[in-house]
């Protein structure tokens, strides 16, 4: 019997596989990363770029949930220690690049140059998206998992077929690896060589799931091999990796080499949502261990070493912090007057007739409270 392989298919090769451990340019004691791989180290502008927007957006993180706190956020996932793959990703796109985030990915979107109290706006209850997405070009932060890994394939596929220079880069964690929408955005990506640049924010846990009842994989950047994406495994804590990670996916999809897969190894210090305990599924012993490896205490380390930070930049940077966490907060601590009828605005480009009754609906039973 003969077997029939079609012409245009490549035998799956090396090219495909990621590295078996993660790829690393500053290790976790601020000195050079063992394992470099393709990556190259960003030059010191970026490092210290990189820096200080993580330090800016951990305060805006923890203001974030200090609001929640207090009731002025319905609910806030937290993304403290993920702070290199939320800063160093971003930071890695082009102007025309589109950024498509999840729940929580409020400090990437701020990053992006969004105002952090219409980042917050969805997770106050105010609006369905508090920003314009094309003036930022930021997609709506996306709750349910993996629906996000679709929109980006979509959009990259539409800019491969206008032969537009836009590439997507989505974030998900591992919970949405998962999902059946992130094997079909995979898939597609694949086929279609969409300029789609996949981030796995590999925290460890989906809620309080760990990785290993999961999947069997070795590795989720191990699962590209079979869309025939390659994949990169880096140290999602150390931003330097992230950047280059990224920037390396970025030109590839732009170069109409298609999609790339990157795993991020990192972890959530806080619980899922102020509404989780998580000390029913982890350890503080393993909660502290991570600690030693935060990601901005490891650039600072080596930036310092390196002569291209001292302690009045590290001041400057810590003072900006705490005035943009201080205007957040007295801006987020004013009420807001809210009409309910919006909530059925901008949901089609034409009302439909049950969109209408619900309007109506809604109309009714305000008048009746009254």
């Amino acid at each position: 019997m003969t077997l029939l392989v079609d012409a245009d298919r490549r035998i799956p090769g090396d090219h495909l596989l990621p590295s078996a451990t993660p790829l690393q340019l500053i290790a976790p004691d601020g000195r050079t990363g063992d394992n470099p791989g393709p990556l190259e180290l960003p030059g010191p502008a970026v490092l210290r770029d990189l820096y200080r927007r993580m330090v800016v957006g951990r305060r805006l993180d923890r203001q974030a949930t200090a609001l929640t706190k207090q009731g002025r956020l319905a609910v806030y996932p937290s993304s403290r220690g993920q702070d290199a793959c939320e800063v160093g990703s971003v930071l890695a796109l082009r102007e025309q690049d589109w950024l498509f985030p999840t729940y929580r990915d409020s400090v990437a979107i701020m990053t992006r140059g969004v105002d952090p109290v219409d980042v917050l706006a969805l997770l106050r209850g105010d609006w369905h998206c508090g920003y314009d997405p094309y003036e930022h070009r930021v997609a709506p932060q996306c709750t349910p998992l993996a629906t996000n890994t679709l929109h980006a394939v979509g959009l990259a596929h539409a800019a491969r077929l206008k032969r537009t220079d836009e590439v997507a880069l989505v974030l998900v964690g591992d919970g949405a690896t998962s999902e059946g929408d992130t094997h079909e955005a995979l898939n597609f990506a694949a086929v279609w060589k969409a300029p789609v640049v996949f981030l796995v924010q590999n925290n460890g846990y989906a809620i309080s799931v760990p990785l290993a009842k999961q999947t069997a994989a070795p590795t989720l950047a191990a699962k590209g091999i079979g869309y025939g994406i390659p994949a990169l495994l880096v140290d999602g804590n150390d931003a330097a990796a992230v950047h280059a990670a990224v920037q390396l996916a970025v030109a590839r999809g732009a170069a109409g080499e298609g999609p790339t897969l990157i795993e991020a190894i990192t972890y959530r210090m806080e619980a899922h949502t102020n509404a989780d305990d998580a000390t029913k599924y982890r350890s503080n012993d393993e909660v502290q261990a991570w600690l030693a490896r935060d990601p901005i205490d490891r650039l600072e380390a080596f930036l310092r070493a390196a002569g291209e930070l001292d302690d009045e930049a590290v001041a400057a940077a810590r003072a900006e912090a705490e005035e943009r966490a201080a205007d957040l907060r007295t801006r987020m601590n004013v009420d807001v007057d809210l009409d309910p009828a919006e909530l059925f605005a901008h949901v089609y480009a034409e009302p439909t007739k049950n969109l209408d009754r619900q309007r109506e609906f809604l109309r009714a039973e305000l008048e009746e409270s009254r």
